[in-house]
């Protein structure tokens, strides 16, 4: 997957400033960056939740030019190959947990439903909720729920998985269940883009770092050097910041 001077606005802001990034498969990229940097704007530019006014996306075979019309059926095609697991979790309420995963693959891909049923229970029990498939969302804690989110977006089979700030909304304990997942996803190799402000999370999962800042690309590069004492003054600014968070 490519972003190729990829230029983001809102309004007179330029929230991404000609923004040239490949993302590799089977690869875990974490962003990381101040409050208002474009982390969570570049994130959603790769899923088309927001459309850049400049610059090219390529997600597997499907290109994108975001200068001319923007149809559809290409947003669609996109979307199939990018999964977005958002900190709100946005399960269908009204659905129970096995039906949420499911949905998605029946409803768009076109899927066998016994085939999807099979896959679904597989997930949730990948996800440690092999138990909880006939309970609606609203009697799920708020780990379980974003955990079901995970099952519902590998559901899809996109080539990557991306997640914006998936433990943000939950406490500790909550989050611990959630970044376990995450960590054992990362292990089998998904390819999975990742905004957090879990530093910690960060240097143990993953294999590359983005940092941004004012919408430009300060660090791109592997975890450890990032987290080196060597690196740059503003990033080990911005580290000794977040120690407190």
């Amino acid at each position: 997957m490519q972003f190729q001077q990829v230029s983001k606005y809102f309004g007179e802001h330029e929230a991404l400033k000609n923004i040239n990034l490949t993302f590799k498969e089977g690869q875990t990229t974490v962003i990381l960056g101040p409050s208002g940097s474009g982390k969570s704007t570049l994130l959603r530019c790769i899923n088309l939740l927001e459309k850049p006014e400049k610059g090219r996306l390529c997600v597997g075979q499907q290109e994108v030019d975001f200068e001319k019309p923007l149809p559809q059926k290409n947003i669609v095609a996109i979307r199939k190959n990018t999964a977005m697991v958002f900190q709100s979790f946005n399960l269908f309420p009204h659905m129970k947990v096995l039906e949420n995963v499911m949905e998605g693959p029946v409803t768009v891909l076109k899927q066998d439903k016994a085939r999807v049923k099979e896959k679904a229970n597989q997930l949730l029990e990948k996800v440690g909720l092999a138990h909880k498939t006939t309970q609606y969302p609203s009697q799920l804690s708020g780990g379980q729920q974003q955990r079901v989110a995970i099952a519902r977006a590998l559901a899809m089979e996109p080539l990557f998985l991306l997640f914006d700030e998936p433990t943000s909304a939950l406490d500790p304990e909550l989050e611990g269940e959630v970044l376990k997942v995450l960590k054992n996803l990362s292990e089998e190799g998904k390819s999975m883009i990742i905004v957090t402000h879990n530093l910690n999370f960060a240097r143990e999962v993953a294999d590359r770092i983005l940092f941004l800042e004012d919408g430009e690309i300060g660090y791109d590069g592997e975890t450890k050097e990032f987290f080196k004492e060597t690196a740059n003054e503003r990033i080990q600014k911005f580290i000794q910041s977040m120690q407190f968070i």
